[in-house]
């Protein structure tokens, strides 16, 4: 079995789907000849490797206090309280996201439409859920559009941050 075959089949099993047909057996082919050793991994830190990646963390929390508002236990305040706090989360957010990144519909089409994903989809974009049997076609109703990204832009990181610091401690002085 392929590795893209293999992929999707583990995809279908973890988002639902049913266990396909037994295949055919594949013919019997010669071994593929040895590959050449892969190059060592990369002798950067993970912090080095996802940088850009933390310093956006950083910036989703310098201008919407994401982390402030995740890490907060919100189960004694009001709906109104989480309300206005999500409008300020949301904001400052979406500021820094339309900075750094574009994101699309990956199904243009809103919420109930009748769509159908056709035999062989790519598994990344679509995620069929409910009762999934046969060979495709299928079609059912569009519970989620999903995202794409459509640009990718984050930011160069300055030397002399420190990118482990998502956010500094805050001292006000008298």
């Amino acid at each position: 079995m392929s590795f893209f075959t293999r992929l999707k089949l583990a995809l279908s099993i973890l988002f639902g789907g049913d266990l396909p047909a037994p295949a055919t057996p594949a013919p019997v082919l010669p071994a593929p000849e040895p590959r050449p050793a892969l190059p060592p991994p990369s002798a950067l830190s993970a912090e080095q490797q996802h940088s850009a990646a933390l310093f956006m963390l950083g910036l989703l929390q310098r201008e919407g206090r994401l982390l402030d508002f995740l890490q907060e236990d919100i189960s004694s305040f009001s709906d109104g309280d989480i309300g206005a706090a999500a409008r300020v989360v949301h904001a400052g957010c979406k500021k820094v996201l339309a900075q750094y990144l574009g994101v699309a519909p990956v199904v243009k089409d809103g919420e109930g439409a009748q769509v159908t994903v056709p035999t062989g989809f790519d598994a990344s974009r679509f995620r069929l859920t409910g009762n999934v049997s046969g060979q495709g076609p299928w079609t059912g109703s569009l519970k989620h559009h999903g995202w794409v990204a459509t640009k990718v832009e984050l930011p160069e990181v300055p030397s002399t941050v420190d990118v482990k610091v998502i956010a500094p401690a805050e001292v006000e002085l008298p």
